[in-house]
């Protein structure tokens, strides 16, 4: 799920870097604002650090990476990757989620937390990205769309949020070297990752 917003004017200083346990607190509390808002997570109440840890290790920078963003050294957002379905034909695909502190929405930082996932995507073995999105939150589909992911599954009323049925889409990108035959519907995809091997956030691992 993405975090939702409009647009205003982007961070000039980003990292982006492997999440510590240490970033656990701030990572839960920028989820957490979200919870009420009924627009980004299937959650209906707030999660809590030490119910959170064990999904937190579940990650590996190797694998399926957690990244937070940092502005000034605060961390401002968060994106994760995690198993699409456990049956080993489908390994090559990941789930990425992306939340962002709600001081500093609509500046860019989802949007550049997903061009790095996309651009990395080749290195971690990942042929396919995907995130499953409410179907009212419009501005975070369009956001997947404009960096190429199309979608590719729409659940009908499958969330129930304060008694009113809500859909689920999910939106999905091929990453890296495909058949010719997907190519042509994903030369936006090319796009990003060429952009973003242009820019170049430092990493600390």
């Amino acid at each position: 799920m993405l975090e939702f917003g409009g647009h205003r004017p982007p961070l000039q200083k980003m990292i982006i870097r492997d999440a510590v346990e240490a970033d656990l607190p701030i990572i839960i509390r920028i989820y957490n604002a979200t919870v009420p808002t009924r627009m980004v997570t299937a959650e209906l109440e707030p999660a809590t650090v030490e119910a959170r840890l064990p999904w937190f290790r579940e990650h590996s920078p190797e694998q399926y990476p957690f990244w937070v963003a940092e502005s000034d050294g605060r961390v401002i957002g968060w994106l994760d990757f995690k198993r699409f379905l456990p049956r080993s034909a489908y390994r090559g695909t990941a789930e990425i989620s992306v939340y962002v502190d709600e001081n500093f929405r609509r500046r860019g930082v989802g949007q550049r937390l997903l061009q790095h996932a996309i651009a990395r995507a080749p290195s971690l073995g990942i042929t396919a990205l995907v995130g499953l999105v409410f179907g009212h939150n419009e501005r975070s589909l369009k956001l997947f769309e404009r960096l190429g992911f199309e979608r590719w599954a729409f659940l009908p009323g499958v969330a129930q949020l304060d008694g009113v049925q809500r859909d689920l889409v999910m939106v999905g990108l091929h990453c890296g070297k495909r058949s010719s035959s997907s190519l042509s519907s994903n030369d936006s995809a090319g796009k990003i990752e060429r952009e973003e091997n242009e820019y170049k956030p430092e990493l600390i691992e």
